[in-house]
């Protein structure tokens, strides 16, 4: 669909937004290949695309999209090479990068009346390893509307990199003090009270996670993983499997499924699951080795 040029340019750059998800050395090259797109919203999508990528990648394919004639594309280039892939911006290119990213700053600056502004130069600045002010414009997006849940889990992942899991905490039992039915809040208190060895309180919050948002496969998979390490493996088994049955490809639930069931001794379901990872991308090199590593425990003889 992404490189059919009949299709509507908001359906393409639909598919490109999903497909950032999942990027692998095949589905890369479209993506790339999407960034010559003559329509700028297909564009702009293959940029925030390869957002996530390594930042060589970033440098690499994105830096020429900072000359874009359209102001849009421009700026979500240069937001995506802010940071880590700065580093890799060719010298015939920096100075576009400045005047786009002055025009990214400027357009959210315009927009100092709403959260949404100051969320998005705190996350600029937090990419750009400028902790303090990025903490003071997530402060301000609270300040201007204190249910936007967002602010207060970029903030709180701001102090945890900077090694203070208390104080991320404490903004996020703040933030769920106003969002008490936030999926996002509580699956982020999870992860900050693993990372504190706090498992039994850890649970719960991740159980209410996956309860107000089933469809989300990530937190599942952290569920399961959780339990497991918790040495509940046939309830983490029944949490992968339901998510699987709402998420047919995910790599995350298919690769953990596949695992437990060959330590639980059951070869024939590691292997149908070992079967589906293979059918989903067979050029991926790190399923690939895992597909192969579950297909060789399983043809031993049992001990």
């Amino acid at each position: 669909m992404i490189v059919d040029a009949t299709q509507p340019a908001i359906a393409r750059a639909s598919a490109l937004q999903r497909l950032g998800r999942w990027l692998t050395p095949t589905t890369t090259d479209i993506v790339v290949r999407a960034l010559s797109d003559p329509d700028p919203m297909v564009r702009a999508a293959a940029v925030g695309a390869l957002e996530g990528s390594e930042a060589a990648t970033r440098s690499r394919y994105l830096s020429r999209m900072l000359s874009d004639p359209v102001r849009n594309v421009r700026m979500e280039a240069a937001r995506a090479l802010s940071g880590a892939p700065e580093a890799g911006i060719p010298a015939e290119a920096r100075a576009a990068f400045g005047k786009a990213l002055d025009e990214y700053i400027a357009a959210q600056s315009y927009n100092a009346d709403r959260p949404e502004g100051w969320f998005n130069l705190g996350n600029l600045n937090a990419q750009r390893n400028n902790p303090e002010q990025a903490i003071a414009d997530y402060r301000k997006a609270i300040s201007l509307d204190p249910t936007f849940e967002a602010a207060y889990a970029n903030l709180a992942d701001l102090y945890r990199a900077r090694g203070v899991d208390r104080e991320a905490e404490s903004t996020l039992r703040e933030g769920l003090a106003r969002n008490p039915q936030s999926a996002t809040l509580h699956y982020a208190l999870a992860l900050t009270l693993v990372r504190q060895k706090r498992y039994p309180e850890a649970l719960p919050s991740l159980a209410t996670a996956m309860r107000i948002d089933p469809g989300n496969a990530r937190y599942a998979y952290v569920y399961a993983v959780a339990l497991h390490d918790q040495r509940q493996g046939a309830q983490a088994q029944k949490v992968l499997r339901d998510a699987l049955a709402r998420n047919r490809y995910d790599r995350d639930l298919l690769s953990a499924l596949a695992s437990y069931a060959l330590e639980g001794g059951d070869r024939g379901a590691a292997l149908g699951y070992a079967k589906q990872l293979r059918e989903l991308d067979p050029e991926d090199a790190q399923y690939a080795q895992l597909v192969a590593r579950i297909e060789d425990a399983a043809a031993r003889p049992p001990q």
